[in-house]
């Protein structure tokens, strides 16, 4: 039985995290150029580390990474990444779960989530509803789809 422990990340954790991001998000089949587009957004810093942030592992290998985010009075899912060779064994989920939790302890009676194409479905599961569409921050003229999550 797969054991998946969601903890703190460790600093020295943020190249491995980094690397983490751009592995899982080129899972989805996007070119070497829009990736490297997305280096910037996908890197993880200290600061990161230091807010709302986790880390899965699963067997007590790296498998993920979750953050939380306030901006003025709106509450995000400010990232959520698995490691491809832990996609579908509910590394994903365990997190999003964390993700909830968090966010209704410190206040957030929603999360907004601003989700790559391919994983809109993801999160419809746990209860997200469309809410439109937001500008990339990576390609101009590029948009994503936004949904919203009730977690009071």
């Amino acid at each position: 039985m797969d054991e998946i422990v969601i903890r703190p990340a460790v600093s020295n954790e943020c190249e491995a995290l980094s690397a983490l991001c751009l592995r899982s998000k080129g899972w989805w089949g996007y070119d070497e150029v829009f990736l490297e587009a997305c280096r910037a957004d996908l890197t993880v810093t200290q600061q990161d580390i230091d807010g709302i942030f986790r880390v899965a592992e699963l067997n007590g290998r790296l498998g993920g990474l979750v953050q939380v985010v306030r901006d003025g009075g709106e509450w995000s899912l400010g990232a959520l990444f698995v490691d491809p060779p832990f996609i579908g064994r509910k590394v994903g989920a365990a997190m999003m779960l964390w993700a909830i939790n968090a966010a209704r302890e410190n206040g957030a009676r929603r999360l907004v989530i601003e989700a790559d194409p391919a994983a809109v479905d993801f999160y419809r599961r746990f209860g997200a509803v469309d809410d439109g569409v937001v500008a990339s921050s990576v390609l101009p003229g590029r948009f994503i789809p936004r949904l919203l999550l009730g977690v009071d």
